[in-house]
């Protein structure tokens, strides 16, 4: 493990919070990087651990441990991926169940990007670096459906902006715990890490903005069919909404109870609009539900109907 000294000498650099400090000091590595590196401890302040909302002061040294950088050869692979669309700037695909959409520890073949790398050859903007090649959006593992792809940077760098500013019309579709009183709903929660256990998410006072609507399409006996259009994009954000108001998503082991023969949430990204980044044309595109989804759904009516 390299170290790496700051200390704090200019007042401008001063009352600063540390994760924004470093993130600003040393651009290479993300924000959030720093973040989760102040989280495990690898950034010391005068010799003391610090929470990334510390704010720098004269005088102050920073002592950040960094682990040596691993080459890591990421491989196209012949991964058949069904195509929504496709043009000179972008391709949305309808992602299947169960398949990692980017390399990860543990997880360096057999992604989504290991598939595109193979399709795409080296038509993929570069600007998330070369374990996320195109990537400006995700969806979980277990979550199907439509996926936005980059080719190029000017693309991921419009289609960012339009995510920024909640332009990017997504619509998912979801089969939950429980019955609902209302038709309709909004859920404005704040989202960020579960102070109790840090690989999760949740509902806490100090996250980040978090938005969304829901609509209720069909109801059976202690399932319901349901909507949803994201006005923010958080990590889980669907999975944490419908948990905290006491509907977790069918299926999902990490904020409901895992089902038997079902892997994961049933969680579907099914309309994913946006504009063309080249023409500023409106382009929607829509995922069939994946016929495991559309058997439940099968399955719940007829148990509703007898």
């Amino acid at each position: 493990m390299d170290e790496s000294l700051i200390v704090i000498e200019e007042p401008s650099d001063a009352g600063i919070r540390i994760d924004k400090f470093l993130a600003s000091a040393i651009p290479d590595k993300s924000r959030s990087h720093y973040q989760k590196a102040i989280d495990n401890g690898l950034v010391l302040v005068n010799g003391k651990t610090v929470k990334s909302k510390y704010q720098t002061r004269l005088g102050d040294e920073i002592v950040i441990s960094i682990e040596p950088v691993k080459e890591i050869d990421i491989l196209p692979e012949d991964i058949p991926i069904d195509i929504l669309y496709e043009d000179n700037d972008v391709i949305v695909v309808n992602k299947p169940k169960g398949m990692v959409v980017h390399p990860a520890p543990g997880h360096y073949s057999g992604t989504l990007v290991n598939a595109l790398m193979f399709h795409c050859k080296d038509s993929l903007s570069g600007i998330n670096g070369e374990i996320r090649p195109g990537i400006v959006h995700r969806i979980d593992m277990n979550t199907t459906g439509s996926l936005l792809v980059c080719k190029n940077d000017k693309a991921h760098n419009d289609i960012a902006a339009q995510i920024k500013v909640h332009s990017v019309n997504r619509i998912y579709k979801g089969i939950v715990i429980g019955n609902f009183k209302e038709e309709e709903g909004t859920v404005d929660a704040p989202i960020g890490r579960n102070p109790k256990d840090r690989k999760k998410m949740a509902v806490v006072p100090n996250g980040r903005e978090a938005v969304t609507h829901f609509t209720v399409l069909e109801q059976f006996k202690g399932y319901s069919y349901v909507q949803f259009k994201l006005e923010t994009g958080r990590t889980h954000q669907i999975r944490v909404h419908m948990a905290h108001i006491g509907h977790p998503l069918l299926g999902d082991d990490v904020y409901g109870k895992p089902v038997k023969n079902l892997e994961g949430q049933t969680l579907h990204a099914q309309t994913l609009g946006f504009k063309q980044p080249t023409t500023g044309e409106y382009v929607e595109v829509n995922a069939p539900l994946p016929s495991y989804f559309e058997e439940l759904l099968n399955k719940y009516r007829k148990m509703t109907n007898n």
